[in-house]
């Protein structure tokens, strides 16, 4: 899949640490705009760690994770850096940033990954055992509804013929680039949803799915109550594919 960075280094030389939404959400990095729905380029999705063993996927960026990645990105180009290692770079310091990370590796834990992968810890995904994982969201750019994140509903996906194309064709072949036999992990009902319906229309080959994983932010007042009833079958499910897999 190429990479976009190359037509908006020019606007990024233009900004500076820290940034702001007026920075970001301009005509410069504008994707697309369909009535409320405005998508922006953000580079940390562009990356694909095509040997990774676990994928996390949620619904789309949101503005931390798209301010987190140009400012690595504005380091990188600084230092002069490969476009390769830029974006690899976004990634790592992008990828489910701030408490949504905490969240979603103290989960993570409780379901057992950890001993299923060897590891110590489902942090160390974002830290020293970085080549087994690969975030993602299944609309890979961020969009916003009325300068708001969007949140998967209102619209809702199928409803909208920009973000259906997103989740329904390029999170697919997305996911073609992936080493088979990787566990896929839809944070959220919306990105189960999808999830659930490209099982039955592409069927990607290969790929483990866990359905059931809550949304992993703080704002999501059922996570909890969720995690709980789904834990056991996603325990399950884990351990199912770690023996097939490893």
């Amino acid at each position: 899949m190429k990479s976009q960075l190359n037509s908006y280094l020019y606007a990024l030389h233009s900004l500076s640490i820290p940034l702001g939404k007026e920075d970001l959400l301009t005509r410069n990095f504008l994707i697309e705009k369909t009535g409320d729905i405005e998508m922006y380029y953000a580079p940390h999705n562009e990356y694909i760690n095509k040997e990774a063993k676990v994928v996390l996927t949620g619904i789309t960026p949101g503005w931390t994770q798209m301010k987190a990645a140009y400012e690595e990105v504005l380091r990188g180009v600084e230092k002069k850096h490969s476009n390769d290692q830029i974006l690899c770079d976004a990634k790592q310091a992008a990828g489910f940033s701030g408490t949504i990370r905490k969240n979603l590796t103290d989960m993570l834990d409780q379901c057992g990954l950890p001993e299923t992968l060897g590891i110590e810890s489902s942090l160390s995904l974002f830290q020293q055992n970085l080549p087994l994982l690969h975030t993602t969201s299944i609309i890979k750019y961020p969009v916003f509804i009325s300068g708001k994140n969007y949140t998967g509903h209102h619209p809702a996906i199928d409803q909208s013929p920009l973000l259906s194309r997103y989740a329904y064709q390029e999170f697919a072949k997305e996911l073609e680039h992936i080493g088979s036999k990787a566990l896929v992990i839809p944070l959220g009902k919306t990105a189960e949803k999808v999830c659930r319906k490209l099982l039955e229309t592409e069927n990607p080959p290969g790929h483990y799915f866990l359905f059931g994983f809550p949304h992993p932010s703080g704002a999501n007042g059922h996570r909890l109550k969720q995690f709980n009833q789904n834990k056991e079958e996603m325990e399950s499910i884990i351990k199912d594919w770690g023996s097939r897999v490893f």
